[in-house]
């Protein structure tokens, strides 16, 4: 919520051993994202439980660099439900 309007939805999953950070925007919110994520990030190295964060991304994605700055490193290509996603793991500690 942002001035009591709805932008989107997120937050921290556990899938395994892994904490999974996922974000989804409403179209004209989009711009908001970099800043959600720094906050959330900023949340994720100040938990111990938290080593690393993986986030996926479809291959569509192209403007990765600030994700990349940030120290994400891709691992590999996985698929859910017929769709290939490219994950990416960000070291919190």
């Amino acid at each position: 919520m942002s001035d009591e309007a709805y932008i989107g939805w997120g937050g921290f999953q556990k899938e395994g051993t892994e904490w999974d950070f996922g974000l989804v925007l409403t179209p004209g919110n989009f711009g908001l994202g970099m800043l959600i994520s720094r906050k959330a990030i900023a949340f994720a190295k100040a938990d111990p439980r938290i080593e690393f964060v993986t986030v996926l991304l479809p291959p569509s994605r192209r403007n990765l660099g600030a994700l990349v700055r940030a120290g994400a490193k891709f691992t590999k290509e996985i698929e859910y439900d017929g769709q290939v996603f490219r994950k990416y793991r960000l070291e919190t500690s």
